[in-house]
């Protein structure tokens, strides 16, 4: 059986964490690989998968051995393959044991996803060390041919067409979470993202719109322009508030499971970061995407590609309906994400409809997990 460490150095607090958890938990499950999972921060896993004890040096989760990152680091056997989740840096005591064992692990900086065209030539190249007997492969998520595709565990298309279909599933997990079955004709918002003045735009257009919205928060995520908004100082879980046509509710952070299903009952999610974005795209309902804020706009043009490629196949009024939204969110613009949301109303129904067509066409790629076994296998021969 081969073995596979998987290095996680938490930034995004869910992001890079929740990426690593799902391609761990993936790789352990259907691969049947011994997966061992090194985080230096357990505290945000075990808010998104509340069997891990955030103080254990060594557990066993889900399949997977899990390790706490932490120095000084232990001597260790590496494994025979090494993944670096979006450039950690495994520690050096680690590295020069990977330089000395025979054979050398098969050595992987999963990369961050990315739209962006340059990515297709990026993908697989390996990077010799420049001191070290050891060569670093890229490896690249993506939408496309040619890229490592998007983590998907096996059957999630089938459990959400199946959940989406059935009332008695979507009941049972409006209340398991806490929260009433929607009212007929409300919109269903699920609310993630980071700090911004753009949510004050969105919760003033929803407060006066055409028709009612429930938005749905998990506990801390958007507490402070809440509380502005509300004139409410204690925002926590269990809150209901209502102003207008807009009720918010907050609710305890859910698991990674209990995160899908809400993305697959709500008609509009809007997502944060990687991993969240990804799991929008699964769900085949309309979305709209906070990218990682990066120094001096970096992370304008990955936005922008992202856009392009998504919006293609909607019809020219639909799409630019969508990229005055995202970008105006993006931005932070209260005013203008206001003024925009309107156009998002009108084209709801084709959104809804390519959300079905995108999801549908995505395993087209094959899922990442499945697709970074195979490759290191390759290289391992």
């Amino acid at each position: 059986m081969r073995s596979w460490d998987i290095f996680c150095a938490v930034v995004d607090n869910y992001g890079d964490i929740g990426v690593s958890w799902r391609l761990a938990r993936q790789l352990a499950a259907e691969r049947s690989l011994r997966v061992r999972l090194w985080v230096d921060d357990l505290a945000p896993l075990a808010q998104i998968s509340p069997d891990v004890d955030p103080q254990l040096e060594l557990q066993q989760a889900q399949g997977v051995e899990l390790r706490w990152w932490r120095a000084p680091f232990p001597q260790v056997e590496p494994a025979d393959v090494v993944v670096e989740a979006f450039a950690c840096n495994p520690p050096a005591s680690y590295i020069a044991a990977m330089a000395a064992r025979l054979p050398k692990p098969v050595w992987i900086n999963l990369e961050y996803l990315s739209a962006e065209s340059w990515v297709l030539g990026c993908h697989g190249l390996p990077s010799p060390h420049p001191s070290l007997p050891l060569v670093k492969y890229f490896y690249f998520p993506g939408f496309t041919a040619g890229t490592g595709g998007l983590l998907a565990e096996r059957g999630l298309a089938q459990a959400r067409a199946r959940f989406q279909g059935s009332r008695e599933e979507q009941t049972r997990f409006w209340n398991e979470i806490g929260l009433a079955e929607p009212a007929a004709g409300e919109l269903q918002v699920s609310l993630f993202c980071y700090p911004h003045e753009g949510i004050a735009g969105l919760l003033r257009a929803w407060e006066t719109g055409s028709g009612p919205v429930r938005c749905l928060v998990p506990e801390g995520t958007a507490t402070q322009a809440l509380s502005a908004f509300f004139g409410d100082e204690r925002i926590v879980a269990g809150a209901q508030l209502r102003r207008g046509k807009l009720q918010a509710c907050v609710f305890p952070f859910l698991d990674q499971d209990h995160y899908d299903r809400l993305l697959w009952a709500c008609d509009l999610n809007l997502v944060r970061g990687e991993d969240s974005f990804v799991r929008a795209q699964w769900a085949a309902r309309p979305l709209l995407w906070q990218i990682y804020p990066q120094q001096e706009g970096a992370h304008g043009p990955k936005l922008q590609a992202f856009l392009q490629l998504y919006c293609r196949e909607l019809p020219p009024a639909g799409a630019a309906s969508a990229s005055a939204l995202w970008e105006a969110w993006n931005q932070g613009d209260a005013a203008r994400v206001e003024f925009a949301w309107p156009g998002w109303c009108e084209h709801r129904a084709e959104f809804e409809a390519h959300a079905r067509r995108w999801a549908a066409q995505l395993p087209a790629t094959g899922d990442l997990a499945n697709n970074l076994a195979l490759f290191c296998e390759n290289l391992l021969k």
